[in-house]
Parts: C-alpha cells; structure tokens; sequence
C-alpha cells in the first residue's frame, strides 16, 4: 500500500485524479447529478467534487485489493467509479493547477476502481471558506469494469 497525505487547491470546488495521457475533458461531464453526487467522469479522468473552492486535504491510498467492507459511518458521501491508466502513470491535482508541476504517480497499466470518501461536509463556516471537510481516495487494481456506485448519499 501506498499513501499520500496532500492539500490541493479545490478551484471551481473540485480535484481531478487522471492518467497522465487523458485527453478528455469534465466540461460536459458535469451535470445536475454529477454535481448534486460531487463527482463526474470520462475516459480516463475523475472529477471530485469539495464543498470549498479553497485547499483542502486529500488523502489518496494505492491498494493491493479492494478494501475491507465499511458501514462508512464516518462519511457524509462515498462514490466508486473506474479509472483506466494506460500511460503509466495517474495525476492528482486541483481543477487549475499547472499541469506540469502536478503529482505523479507510477501505477502498472490496468482498471482502477476508485472509491472516494467525502467527510464533514457540513462544517463549513458562513462564508464557505473555512471548514474540517476531508477527501479520501482508495484505489485497487480490478479485472473488469463497473458502474459508477453512490455507496453513500
């Protein structure tokens, strides 16, 4: 297992995980149900929604399988989708961080399935700015495709 304990910068009130190579853009990915579930995908990116547009922290876990089973409990909100990664390599940064200077991750090609857990989405004080919300982020290597699964609303 692998672990990384970041602050991004939730621009526009959201963070991106991706292979390095994607292409593809979230623009009109991001729909009422995307938004209302804070999180939106296509082939080879995931947008994560965040209840500030400020830095917020993210954990992000590399699993060697999937997770134990969780009554999530401790969160507000958990969303899995897949993730291909055909280059190599995943990238996680903030909506506009420069590209360049963003984390890289070595991953082995392959399915990622992506399970984020949003906690204490509601301890934002009145002007949205400050708050304890956190993000955390686990991903197993899988043999096929899934559908994307609100595991918690």
């Amino acid at each position: 297992m692998k672990e990384y304990n970041l602050e991004l910068f939730a621009d526009y009130f959201q963070f991106y995980i991706s292979d390095e190579n994607s292409e593809s853009n979230l623009g009109e990915y991001w729909t009422d149900f995307a938004v209302e579930n804070m999180i939106a995908f296509a082939d080879g990116i995931i947008g994560i929604g965040t209840a500030r547009n400020m830095d917020v922290p993210v954990k992000l876990q590399i699993l060697n399988s999937e997770p134990e089973e969780d009554n999530f409990k401790s969160y507000d909100k958990v969303n899995e989708c897949d993730l291909d990664v055909k280059s190599g390599k995943i990238v996680i940064a903030g909506c506009t961080d420069y590209f360049p200077d963003a984390l890289r991750i070595p991953l082995i090609n392959g399915i990622y399935r992506v399970r984020i857990c949003y906690g204490k989405l509601n301890t934002l004080d009145e002007t949205g700015l400050e708050g304890e919300d956190y993000y955390e982020v686990y991903m197993w290597k899988t043999e096929f495709h899934s559908q994307l699964k609100i595991l918690k609303k």
